[in-house]
């Protein structure tokens, strides 16, 4: 099997190290190209054994799965380059936001099996939570593996196309609000007199907890609130201030707003796609 990366970012080599971690394919079966840093390409090359090439000929050739993982603005240039050179078996896997399966198969001027995948940062230890459409060309087998080798990074999901701008608000763009939470419970310890390092700690193992006890006993996180709320306590004090702020309602318009400029972007690039 050969994988071809087009992009060498930090998504690629996150989903490069997640294959190889994972024993899903050998480093000679992997390769990864880049626009203009021929520096990437050796600092990868020397770190995990893939291949690397600026000729696309020999990059395309036999390729089963290519993962297009460059800025969306660069989308169509390099899909019109790849074109002549994909053979009809290959897989086209893109990672980048707001190109419609329409979009791709249009540049590419042919009916090629066509993913859209969604990862999160969180992909890079491997825990990304990332959502997967295909279209109509796609079978079964290279349904497969695409979860294949998504799951080496994280969980996957399989959605409808025009759930991805809500996923991409929630999922995609998820991890930056936990991590403004922590910023705000980490100061808030400090001016409490709490040292910076033990506060951090403090909050990490909070969430993690947290987490653990919404992935372990399936209750509801309604219910763990409640469990955790004693009438005239002090978690009870301190929901009161967030529900008088109305943080709930905050979150909510949070995600609607990405969610929105999601749709924006993705209309940037594609006007004909609702």
């Amino acid at each position: 099997m050969k994988i071809v990366f087009i992009g060498a970012g930090s998504m690629s080599e996150a989903i490069l190290k997640g294959i190889l971690d994972k024993e899903v394919c050998s480093p000679h079966n992997l390769w990864v190209t880049n626009h203009h840093s021929k520096a990437r390409l050796e600092s990868l090359q020397n770190q995990y054994g893939v291949q690397t090439t600026y000729d696309v000929q020999a990059l395309l050739q036999s390729a089963d799965m290519v993962i297009l993982a460059v800025k969306p603005k660069n989308a169509e240039e390099v899909l019109q380059q790849l074109s002549p050179y994909l053979g009809r078996q290959t897989f086209i896997v893109s990672v980048m936001a707001g190109i419609a399966l329409e979009t791709i198969s249009t540049n590419l001027k042919s009916d090629y099996a066509v993913a859209r995948v969604m990862p999160n940062t969180s992909a890079s230890v491997g825990k990304s939570a990332t959502a997967i459409t295909f279209n109509s060309f796609v079978s079964q087998d290279q349904q497969q593996l695409a979860q294949t080798i998504f799951t080496a990074i994280g969980r996957t999901f399989i959605v409808e196309e025009n759930q991805l701008d809500a996923i991409t608000a929630l999922s995609g763009s998820g991890p930056a609000y936990f991590y403004y939470i922590v910023e705000a419970m980490e100061k808030t310890a400090e001016q409490m007199g709490i040292e910076k390092s033990m506060a951090r700690q403090l909050v990490i193992q909070t969430m993690a907890g947290a987490v653990h006890m919404l992935q372990d006993t399936g209750k509801e996180a309604s219910e763990l609130r409640e469990n955790v709320t004693s009438p005239g306590g002090t978690t009870e004090a301190g929901l009161h201030i967030l529900q008088k702020h109305k943080v709930a309602q905050s979150f909510t318009d949070c995600i609607l707003a990405a969610e929105k400029q999601s749709k924006k972007l993705a209309a940037a690039f594609c006007p004909s796609v609702k």
